[in-house]
């Protein structure tokens, strides 16, 4: 897994879990009792950004490391997924 790769991997599960993290323990200007006017409701009330990151930081390395370990080690390989089996199988050379 090149450097590159090993970025994307870890973007994609950062956002992934960021996307989960996002409305746990979300409190609402609605819940609040306390609309701005020109917002809705469901606007949250006390949005803060660099907790969340740092939570989704937390859980998202740890999973990283483990997908990142797993594809290094060649536990699991493309062919492995391959359920309809549409990769070609590598072909003998046939010698005369």
């Amino acid at each position: 897994m090149a450097i590159t790769s090993a970025l994307v991997l870890l973007a994609v599960i950062w956002f992934m879990v960021l996307f989960i993290v996002l409305p746990l323990r979300l409190e609402t200007q609605g819940d609040r009792g306390d609309v701005v006017p020109g917002t809705h409701s469901s606007a949250p009330a006390d949005f803060s950004f660099k907790r969340k990151a740092k939570i989704v930081t937390l859980v998202a390395v740890p999973i990283w490391v483990v997908i990142a370990g797993t594809i290094l080690s060649g536990v699991i390989s493309v062919r492995d997924i391959d359920w309809f089996h549409r990769m070609s199988t590598p072909q003998s050379v046939q010698t005369d």
